[in-house]
């Protein structure tokens, strides 16, 4: 009999149980796929994830009608199985529609919010700029040029074009007089006087609005301007050395020296040296550290003396004698200017066609122009930067001092009244005198305020008692700001460029001071006394002359 044949033999409970259990793991089993193995240094690439078979769907040995009634009535009936979401291929298929939160489509959504952000930042600067006004968005100021020359700007630059600008909405503190210059964009405060040295200005501009209309708003900025140096000339028996110090006397550092200096001036970038040899006069320009040095062509072989510069007008000018002179040949004393680059030949400065000799001279400050007495005294304008040449200005004795800002010079007229005369018209008015009256003056220097004045007293017999240096303001009030005995002299008073400080040079005990063999003697002991003109007080005693906040060098 074959097996087919064979009736089926009745299942116990337990029997019909591990059948069933065991055809679930056979079909478990079957459902869970096998892990491929890439070969060595491949990259395993993975088919789509094949959703599992449910247990309950697996192909089963059939049972008889017996055996499944059996089972329905041994365990209670099971709920359908639930469908596993599917897994689609993470690489996705070429033919499928991109899906939601791909890559690109995250990027557009980035830009576009880049985008709307953009716009709402600039709507609200622009809502921002209606109600806030103009606003400062640069400050351009030279702090170190405007401790030296008059002239100076400080530029303030708005975010957005101006109305006009009237000098009534500007203000600056501490107070010195300027001037307005606005356009567009822009506004420019000139400073006609030089600054205070280690200083914090204060600029304000109140009012201020856009050519748009708007609110107004206004406009302020402020700058510190360094400590001042000076440079001085010290004359030994070996070499002479010019060195540049603070106004402590602390740090003095020599940068230029030479067997003989004659003269010397300083601008805000260079010095500008006389010195002599045994063929005469040299002219050399060098920087502030006695560095790049170049030689100025002179108009023969001769010598020079009181050198001057002219900052704003870039010009060196001198007096220039030939060394080979007699009485029908050779110049003598004439006045020299020239470019402080050299790049031109020197330029001698003449009075009716003819070469003039010149007893005092003076560039006037901020400008290009000399003013000069010659030897027949006759005062003489001359601007440098034109070609009107010399204009008459009168018969003069004595050539006192220019003021800084003004074109106004100090002159002593024949007939021996000191005047302040207009450079500009011709027009002139009496020098007022002081309160107290201290006498007159043999020498006189302008600052912005007032004047120094450089007075002798003396004796019923006329003899001298002493020197004394007045600070007299432009209200007329005079104050003794220095004064030696008799036997000491007073050389020279310069004041600093703002009028901040005063320079004293003094000779003392004359009886023993013997004098140098230069060109300009000088007693050989020369002593600088700095003092506060403010307060008067007396800061600091330094060794040398000729301080660099003097247009020309001392004589005695």
């Amino acid at each position: 009999m074959s097996t087919e044949d064979r009736p089926e033999v009745p299942q116990t409970r337990a029997e019909a149980r591990a059948a069933r259990e065991a055809a679930e793991r056979e079909a478990a089993e079957a459902a869970v796929p096998s892990v491929p193995v890439a070969p060595e240094g491949e990259w395993l690439r993975l088919p789509a994830i094949v959703q599992p078979v449910s247990s309950s769907t697996a192909s089963q040995a059939p049972l008889n009608d017996a055996h499944q009634k059996a089972q329905q009535q041994e365990s209670p009936q099971a709920e359908p199985p639930q469908a596993e979401p599917s897994r689609a291929d993470p690489r996705g298929s070429q033919d499928d529609p991109q899906p939601k939160g791909s890559p690109d489509r995250r990027f557009l959504y980035t830009i576009l919010a880049v985008v709307a952000v953009l716009v709402v930042v600039v709507g609200a600067l622009g809502a921002v700029s209606l109600f806030q006004g103009p606003r400062v968005s640069q400050v351009q100021v030279d702090t170190a040029e405007a401790i030296d020359v008059s002239g100076s700007r400080v530029i303030l630059t708005a975010n957005q074009s101006l109305q006009e600008i009237d000098e009534s909405q500007v203000t600056v503190d501490p107070a010195v007089p300027f001037t307005v210059d606005a356009a567009g964009r822009s506004i420019g405060i000139r400073f006609t006087v030089p600054l205070d040295d280690a200083t914090e200005y204060t600029v304000r501009v109140d009012g201020v609005t856009g050519v748009g209309g708007g609110p107004a708003s206004d406009l302020s900025t402020a700058f510190t301007t360094p400590a001042a140096k000076i440079f001085l000339l010290n004359r030994s028996d070996e070499d002479d050395s010019i060195f540049r110090t603070d106004l402590g006397g602390e740090n003095a550092v020599p940068v230029f020296t030479h067997p003989r200096i004659n003269d010397y001036r300083s601008t805000s970038t260079r010095l500008v040296v006389a010195v002599e040899d045994e063929d005469g006069s040299r002219i050399l320009v060098m920087d502030h550290d006695g560095e790049n040095v170049r030689e100025l062509t002179l108009p023969g072989d001769g010598y020079v003396s009181s050198v001057q510069v002219s900052e704003r007008g870039g010009l060196v000018g001198y007096t220039y004698s030939d060394r080979e002179l007699t009485e029908d040949t050779g110049r003598a004393s004439v006045l020299v200017t020239q470019s402080l680059s050299g790049d031109d030949e020197p330029h001698i400065i003449e009075v009716g066609d003819a070469e003039a000799s010149v007893a005092e001279w003076q560039f006037v400050p901020d400008s290009a122009a000399v003013l000069f007495i010659d030897f027949a005294s006759t005062l003489s304008l001359d601007d440098r930067s034109g070609d009107e040449g010399a204009q008459n200005m009168g018969i003069a004795m004595r050539l006192l001092g220019i003021s800084r800002g003004t074109y106004t010079a100090i002159v002593q007229r024949a007939d021996g009244a000191t005047v302040e005369l207009n450079l500009a018209d011709g027009s002139e008015t009496p020098l007022a005198a002081s309160e107290p009256d201290f006498g007159p003056a043999t020498t006189i220097a302008p600052y912005p305020g007032g004047t120094l004045r450089h007075v002798v007293s003396r004796d019923e017999n006329g003899l001298p008692t002493g020197q004394a240096i007045i600070r007299v303001d432009d209200d007329g009030e005079a104050t003794s700001l220095f004064d030696v005995d008799s036997g000491n002299a007073i050389l020279q008073a310069c004041p600093s460029p703002s009028g901040q400080y005063v320079a004293v040079t003094v000779a003392p005990n004359l009886v023993e001071n013997r004098y140098d063999d230069m060109l300009v003697p000088l007693p050989r002991t020369l002593q600088t006394h700095l003092i506060d003109l403010r307060s008067g007080e007396e800061m600091v005693v330094l060794t040398g002359f000729d301080a660099s906040w003097c247009q020309m060098a001392p004589r005695f």
